[in-house]
């Protein structure tokens, strides 16, 4: 991803140095959001990557280690040697004091939340705020002793010293976190940084991004062939529209309908797609085999796996069918590439492996194309917006890879497949309904693996416990459950008890993540 261009226009960056950092892929969102690229690459990577990146500044990121400890992460010696502006957040502060010849130790009293930050020093990165500001700290650690050449600039009352900076270079240093919502006017702070400091462009625009991929893909591809495994989610979508504008029927899509779909999904994605955007697709009903490789499998994790392999053994007999394919195709978003970069870092600190589709045989020896793998979920959603798409596609909650076998808690069959679709298409219809459906973040049913009594009319029902789960998020590292309307609740049960044979009873998950998940498996 370095030398970055649109339209043949090299393109400032700014480099986020990971730490290990919950608020690390934030940091780079709120950069793009500035219409300025930014990556993110471990703190231990080689250092030619950084030099070949040619960042116009670099953020460090917070972390979950103490300087106070041995041998924990450090900021590599090239970039300071590259002599840009640095910004170090939280635990990057305290590695850049420590470095610097400053001192830093365990605090007596740790921060956790907001906090009142009194700006006492006039400074380029809190230009046109307020000298009192609401602030979000996390944090054990602090400052006590500032290095020579450095200047306090900011404190709190727990905190002495929670921003420093350097009194002739461009390098500054705050222990709050400005990229969350929770820090008054952090998006200010952000932008006095990218811009007044580091001088960087606002040229990562979508507009700009569309005519240029297209031009890649063609560039790459050619007059060859290309497949690609369209889920109807987001980001294959997207993925399609894209290879479509660029190659047009040179792109095959493969649509393995599962039966863990919702209800309904399955005609509809062929209808957006097929009929109305004329995409060349292929679609594979396999709802038999996926339930037969499930029959009396219970625990969640294998689950999973069984349905991987089978999509995938699916997905390799129809590629296998297709003639003359030199590429394959693959949704994959940054997110996906951060967290499958361990095999980057020196510590190979693997979150998860990646695979969109994976798998498929050595002998298709097809070659890679990725068209949105430095994108985040939001700009692809933005992207797919210009591209035509209709906004209710790309605008639906976030769905499992497995699908509802990760939402029937217990044995997959036939019979609770059909009572897990209907109930959540009611829950689904009627938060779109009661127009509460986009203030949520991820709202779905669960089919529970327990049966309750009811009492439906004059007859006793001895039937299925539906669960509904609804939460709110900004990056769903965290979610809180939404506080939906008791009589709206009330409702959706009603609708789900009276219209569903097979269901008794419906509870409310009122968890928060954490500690839950948002999914239930």
């Amino acid at each position: 991803m370095s030398d970055l261009s649109v339209n043949n226009k090299t393109i400032d960056t700014i480099l986020v140095l990971d730490f290990g950092s919950q608020y690390t892929q934030l940091i780079a969102r709120r950069v793009r959001e500035l219409d300025v690229y930014s990556e993110i690459l471990p703190w231990d990577i080689e250092e030619e990557k950084i030099i070949k990146l040619n960042p116009k500044g670099v953020i460090l990121s917070g972390g979950p280690n103490s300087v106070t400890d041995s041998y924990t992460p450090r900021v590599p010696q090239v970039i300071f040697d590259l002599n840009i502006p640095l910004l170090g957040i939280c635990y990057g502060m305290q590695t850049l004091a420590e470095q610097m010849g400053g001192h830093v130790i365990s605090a007596d009293k740790k921060e956790f939340g907001h906090a009142e930050l009194e700006i006492v020093t006039d400074s380029l990165l809190f230009k046109n705020l307020n000298r009192k500001i609401n602030v979000w700290m996390s944090h054990g650690d602090q400052v006590q002793d500032i290095p020579d050449e450095y200047e306090l600039i900011a404190l709190t009352s727990t905190a002495p010293i929670a921003a420093m900076q350097h009194k002739n270079l461009p390098i500054y240093a705050i222990q709050f976190h400005p990229e969350v919502t929770h820090t008054e006017n952090g998006l200010l702070i952000l932008k006095n940084f990218i811009f007044n400091i580091c001088a960087a462009c606002n040229d990562w625009k979508m507009d700009n991004l569309i005519s240029s991929r297209i031009e890649d893909i063609k560039s790459k591809v050619g007059n060859n062939k290309v497949l690609l495994g369209l889920s109807g989610g987001v980001d294959s979508s997207v993925t399609a529209v894209l290879l479509h504008k660029a190659i047009g029927k040179n792109l095959t899509c493969v649509f393995v309908d599962n039966g863990l779909l919702r209800k309904g999904e399955s005609d509809q994605v062929m209808q957006t797609f097929k009929e109305n955007m004329n995409l060349n697709i292929i679609k594979s009903d396999n709802k038999d085999l996926f339930l037969r490789h499930l029959e009396n499998i219970d625990d969640p994790e294998q689950k999973r796996k069984i349905i991987g392999r089978s999509f995938i053994d699916v997905f390799d007999a129809e590629a296998i069918k297709l003639k003359d394919i030199n590429f394959l195709a693959q949704g994959t978003i940054y997110p996906d590439v951060i967290e499958s970069s361990g095999s980057e870092s020196n510590e190979a600190r693997v979150i998860k492996s990646h695979h969109n589709v994976g798998g498929l045989p050595e002998e298709m020896e097809l070659d890679l194309i990725e068209p949105l793998r430095d994108l985040f979920k939001d700009e692809v959603r933005r992207l797919g917006i210009e591209l035509g798409i209709p906004k209710e596609m790309l605008d639906r909650h976030p769905f499992p890879g497995p699908g509802l076998g990760v939402r029937i808690i217990g044995e997959i069959t036939k019979e609770k497949i059909s009572i897990l679709q209907q109930a959540d298409n009611i829950f689904i219809e009627e938060l779109i309904k009661a127009e509460l459906y986009e203030k949520v973040s991820q709202a779905f049913a669960v089919l529970l693996p327990v049966k309750s009594v009811g009492v439906v009319g004059d007859e006793r029902r001895y039937a299925e416990v539906i669960a509904l789960r609804a939460v709110e998020t900004v990056d769903f590292m965290t979610a809180k459950w939404a506080h939906l309307p008791y009589d709206f609740l009330e409702h959706v049960s009603n609708r789900i008890v009276n219209e569903i044979e097979g269901v008794s009873r419906v509870v409310y998950d009122i968890s928060s993540k954490p500690p839950a998940t948002i999914e239930w498996e």
